[in-house]
Formats: structure tokens, C-alpha cells, sequence
């Protein structure tokens, strides 16, 4: 890593951070993350804002997923940047250490009064706001970036991502004289937050009418894709336990399942929906909005550990995740207790020290030899959807009685 400390622009950042200061009002977060995390991130917002109601909170995210906080409430200025390391794309050596300074200038102008690291341990964003001369800089205490910030929690995992979030948050208030967030931190209090617009819930009403799905129809939605292939499960598990769900609704209008993906994951939708009883639709050109919209309107929602199980949790639908290399202590449904459900995969893959390994930048070569995900069975999945069903029925009739 090159030695940020030494430059004369650092030095100058540094001074400017022990200058006194006046009432903090202006606020920058960081979040280099993918979907999913910037999901969990958002029930910080609400939470900042509620407490410093006149702040002016700025949000820098990658492009790859700024559509998950543009309409957030709470936001005044959305920046994006294409943090390195997160673009899923090889780059050159010094790109990172020049994109690092020219953030950095542009971010000088701005004069924030704190700065919020979010991911824990992404070091080149503690190095672009000490950089930028933010007086004020939180975030966890993993090196490398540490050094760089004035204020470092101690990282205790594994504890819920929107938690580790909201520590960092109640301790940017008190760092600027304001009393800390209430606890417990629970997602009653602290909930996940996209809210689909007028229009993207009048593009599903309209999709779905195409297609002779009336409001009454019962919708079970199937996302069984992620950012790193080691996160899959087998297609015809989920061919199998997708052709299990007619016998179990009840009502008059049978159940209608769809498979919702990417352009790119088409063909492993449709290799699904082949092995399935009935034809299914198939959904892979909803922008984000529309597909939240979408997971709104649904009675359960299936897949792995991805962005849109969590996108579905803040629809306030009931969920299902299957878990293999990533920690469901840290990135499991944060929602209410008893509908959602997290299988965890309980094999080891024969190289990787423990499950879960947290790994997840396997080469397409490296993938079949960590099947931790693949040999989840789907009898326990069956199991698992048949109960939350019948749970989600009995408290529908306790509701209308």
C-alpha cells in the first residue's frame, strides 16, 4: 500500500482536523457495496436524519447500485464512484492510488464536518476521507485502515450487518454532542427501506395482467441467483421444490411462480422453469424498483443469499435464503422474527478451513470443488417452505378473526 501519510496533502488534512470546529452539520457516508449490503445499510438513514433533522447527509456508492438510496428520504446529495475492488473487473496497478487522489480533491471542496467509513474493512475509503481532510472520521479499527481514521470501534463478529452499521452511526452522534441511538438494535426500530414508486407498482399490476394473473392470485417469486457463482444451488432443486408449491396453497386461484434474474441469467431460469410442473414467467428485465414492486406483491420469496432476498425483506414479504460461505449472523434477513427462514449449509468444502469460510472470489475452474450451497437437500428446503406457509395461513386467519 502506498504510504498516504507522507504525502504533503495528508499533512495538510491533518492539520485541518484538529482545528476547532463549528456545529457539525454537514455528514458524508461511504458504502462501496453491491445490492444486498446497501440494503442493510439503509435503516442508518432514518435513523441519522431523525436525530440531526437540519443535517446535510451526502451518500458516495458505486454506480452499481446508487438506485438502492437515490430516492431515500434522508439523502440531500448522492455521489457515485467506482470504488476499486467492487467493479466484478480487472484493473490496472496505480488505478486505485489514482482514483484515491482525485476523489479525495473533489471531496476537499465540500468541507464535511464527519465522515462515516461503512464498510469495515475497506481501507482505501479511510484513506480518501483522512485524504480529504474530513475533521471528523469513523469507522471500524482493521488495519490497514485504522491509522486513518479519528474515531475506530473495535469490530466484534459476527454480529448483523444493519448492527454494525448502526453502532458506527450512534457513535458519529455522540462524537458530534448528540445523544446515541436508543437500543436494542432491532429492526422493528431500525427497518430496511426501499420503497417502490407509484409507477414501478403500476409496471408489475400492468406485467402481471399480461400475463392472467389477477390481484387475487397467489405469486411465489424464485430468485435463485447471486453475485458469486459458489452462492447457487442445483437447478432442478429448485425445479423440485418450485413443482411442490401448488398442493400447498389452498386457494381458489392456483399459484402462479416466478423466476426473476438478470438478461444474463436467463438461461438458468429457463433450465429451471423445464424441469418444473407448470410454466412459469420469467422476469429478467425489472430495474431494481420494478422488481422490489414485484417481491411487494408476492406471497413468498425463495433463493440464496443475494441482494434481492434482502430487497424482498424490506417489502415486508416472508423469505427464504439458503446460506453456504457467507455468515447468516452477519448478512441474514434482517426482519421480522418467524418470516424469514435461513437454511445454512452444514458441509464443509474439503479446502476451506470452516463453514462458513466467507469466501466467495472462487474462479469458475475453483467452483466445483466447493459445493457447500449445491449439497443443501432440497427436502430440507421442502420442509422448511411447507412450514412457513402453514404459519403464514394460521396467522391470516387469526388476523380475520
Amino acid at each position: 500500500m502506498v504510504r498516504l501519510f507522507g504525502l504533503p496533502w495528508a499533512h495538510t488534512a491533518e492539520q485541518q482536523a484538529q482545528k476547532p470546529e463549528s456545529t457539525p452539520r454537514r455528514i458524508l457516508l461511504l458504502r462501496p457495496d453491491h445490492l444486498g449490503d446497501l440494503v442493510l445499510t439503509t435503516p442508518i438513514l432514518d435513523a441519522l436524519k431523525a436525530h440531526i433533522p437540519d443535517a446535510h447527509i451526502t451518500m458516495m456508492v458505486g454506480p452499481w447500485s446508487s438506485e438502492v438510496v437515490a430516492r431515500h428520504p434522508a439523502i440531500d446529495c448522492l455521489l457515485t464512484c467506482p470504488f476499486p475492488g467492487f467493479q466484478r473487473a480487472a484493473q490496472k496497478s496505480l488505478a486505485p492510488y489514482i482514483l484515491l487522489l482525485r476523489i479525495a480533491q473533489q471531496l476537499r471542496r465540500n468541507r464535511y464536518d464527519l465522515a462515516i467509513n461503512l464498510r469495515p474493512d475497506f481501507w482505501w475509503g479511510a484513506g480518501l476521507l483522512y485524504l480529504a481532510g474530513v475533521p471528523h472520521r469513523l469507522g471500524y479499527a482493521i488495519e490497514p485502515g485504522r491509522p486513518f481514521l479519528t474515531r475506530a470501534l473495535p469490530f466484534n463478529p459476527p454480529e448483523p450487518a444493519p448492527v454494525s452499521n448502526l453502532r458506527l452511526v450512534s457513535a458519529a452522534l455522540e462524537t458530534l454532542g448528540y445523544s446515541p441511538l436508543e437500543q436494542p438494535y432491532a429492526p422493528e426500530r431500525y427497518p430496511l427501506q426501499f420503497i417502490p414508486t407509484a409507477e414501478e407498482q403500476a409496471w408489475v399490476t400492468e406485467r402481471l395482467d399480461k400475463e392472467g394473473i389477477n390481484p387475487d392470485t397467489p405469486i411465489v417469486v424464485i430468485h435463485p441467483g447471486a453475485g458469486a457463482a459458489v452462492k447457487l444451488w442445483r437447478t432442478e432443486a429448485w425445479s423440485a421444490c418450485a413443482s411442490i408449491l401448488p398442493a400447498l396453497f389452498t386457494s381458489p386461484t392456483p399459484v402462479r411462480i416466478i423466476l426473476t434474474g438478470s438478461k444474463s441469467e436467463r438461461p438458468m431460469l429457463e433450465e429451471i422453469g423445464q424441469g418444473m410442473t407448470a410454466q412459469p414467467l420469467l422476469v429478467t428485465d425489472a430495474s431494481i424498483g420494478q422488481l422490489a414492486a414485484l417481491l411487494r406483491r408476492a406471497q413468498l420469496v425463495l433463493g440464496v443469499d443475494s441482494g434481492p432476498l434482502h430487497l424482498a425483506v424490506a417489502q415486508g414479504t416472508p423469505t427464504m435464503h439458503i446460506f453456504g460461505p457467507t455468515d447468516p449472523r452477519i448478512f441474514g434477513p434482517w426482519g421480522t422474527a418467524g418470516r424469514h427462514i435461513v437454511i445454512a449449509s452444514a458441509q464443509r468444502c474439503p479446502t476451506c478451513p470452516s463453514i462458513p469460510c466467507g469466501r466467495l472470489d472462487f474462479g469458475p475452474k475453483e467452483v466445483a470443488a466447493h459445493p457447500c450451497v449445491r449439497l443443501v437437500p432440497e427436502q430440507q428446503v421442502e420442509a422448511a417452505i411447507t412450514t412457513m406457509l402453514k404459519k403464514e395461513s394460521t396467522s391470516q386467519s387469526c388476523q380475520r378473526h
